[in-house]
């Protein structure tokens, strides 16, 4: 199961790493190696989450998230993505500015370091939605119930989330804004920090707004479906997990894209810190991604959010993070070590207090672990 889940992620590895060695020297070959391991830690906590999301879909937009999805986050978010903030920046075309990254990598990194605030602000705006709509909504199933209770019901108030979400943009927009960290210094950065959070704010609404209309719509079939689903069972008929499919899936694969594009902007700027060459960058990074897109698999074939009902928990929590970390960074910079160990320790965590709810039921009731595990009051 581990090689067929991560073959292919193992053999890009291994290509990668080579070609490095081949093409630039040992170097190159350390420092792509250390931007993978890079790029797996900070995206973690993407795969619980993209794997909590995926599981709804079935096997054809699946295979679509693992080809077309990859294709799109390791060229277009690891290696385009850079090219076109600095084509922004610059005020260049997209070649001039590949031009720009070979031939004086100092000034491609101060151009993405300008047009920092723009994309922490986008994406904290994005990721804090995320969080702040999962943590209001009422869940059977609580990990935190001390926080998580009070908030659920504060969360029956209309458009919460997005009112504490613009609180938040115009309390970033009036500090961190106003001393944002650039090439040349501190700015003041406040209607790019504010037009930028409005822009994701915006996506996130659109994005997620329409992959809920059309799995609305989808309810009334998955009804259907589960009602011939019961009497095939009744017959003895094997009956096999169908998921989302159509408008639903394809606005739900969109919504995967730009996650995982919010999730991929720490590893980006972080991996500036590491080196100043565009190509070492995309591979590096393109690896790390590669992982995460079989981890996102292993999980959903696993079952493994079924088993561990805390990790997604823990996984939103670490969004939460996330987007205050990217906030913060407008104005403060934080080691990208530190980035990738918060969500780390919160999905530990998560996963700890998994393993110990499981316990307590196979200890309380006496069923084997792999039975259902959604009757014990949290």
């Amino acid at each position: 199961m581990i090689l067929k889940t991560f073959g292919w992620s193992f053999a890009i590895t291994a290509i990668g790493l080579a070609f490095a060695a081949w093409q630039w020297g040992w170097e190159a070959f350390g420092i792509v190696l250390i931007l993978s391991i890079l790029e797996i830690s900070l995206s973690f906590d993407n795969a619980v989450v993209n794997a909590g999301i995926l599981k709804k879909m079935n096997a054809f937009w699946q295979k679509i998230f693992l080809t077309i999805g990859i294709l799109i986050a390791v060229f277009g978010m690891r290696l385009v993505f850079p090219v076109v903030i600095v084509a922004i920046s610059a005020k260049v075309g997209p070649i001039e500015a590949v031009e720009l990254a070979m031939a004086n990598p100092e000034r491609y990194e101060a151009l993405v370091t300008d047009a920092h605030p723009a994309i922490a602000a986008f994406g904290g705006m994005f990721l804090l939605m995320i969080f702040l709509d999962f943590i209001f909504e009422e869940r059977d199933i609580k990990w935190l119930s001390w926080l998580e209770r009070p908030l659920a019901k504060l969360g029956k108030v209309d458009m919460l989330s997005v009112c504490i979400a613009l609180i938040v943009l115009l309390g970033t927009a009036l500090t961190f804004a106003t001393h944002a960290h650039t090439s040349t210094g501190t700015q003041d950065k406040s209607a790019t920090v504010l037009l930028a959070g409005v822009a994701g704010l915006i996506t996130y609404l659109v994005v997620g707004g329409l992959s809920g209309y059309f799995e609305n719509r989808l309810e009334e079939q998955e009804e259907h479906e589960q009602e011939e689903e019961e009497k095939a069972r009744a017959e003895g008929k094997e009956v096999s997990a169908v998921g989302l499919a159509g408008k639903a899936a394809f606005f739900l694969f969109l919504y995967l894209e730009v996650l995982d594009a919010s999730f991929s902007f720490d590893g980006v700027i972080g991996a500036f810190a590491i080196t100043n060459h565009i190509f070492w960058m995309a591979l590096g990074l393109g690896i790390g991604a590669m992982y995460v897109r079989s981890l996102t698999v292993y999980l959903v074939r696993e079952g493994t959010l079924d088993d561990y009902v805390y990790l997604e928990h823990g996984a939103h929590y670490a969004i939460g993070a996330l987007s205050v970390i990217l906030l913060i960074t407008i104005q403060y910079s934080i080691h990208e070590v530190i980035t990738g160990l918060v969500g780390i320790v919160l999905i530990a965590a998560s996963f700890w207090s998994s393993v110990r709810r499981n316990k307590a039921i196979e200890a309380q009731a006496g069923k084997d672990p792999d039975e259902d595990k959604t009757a014990l009051p949290v």
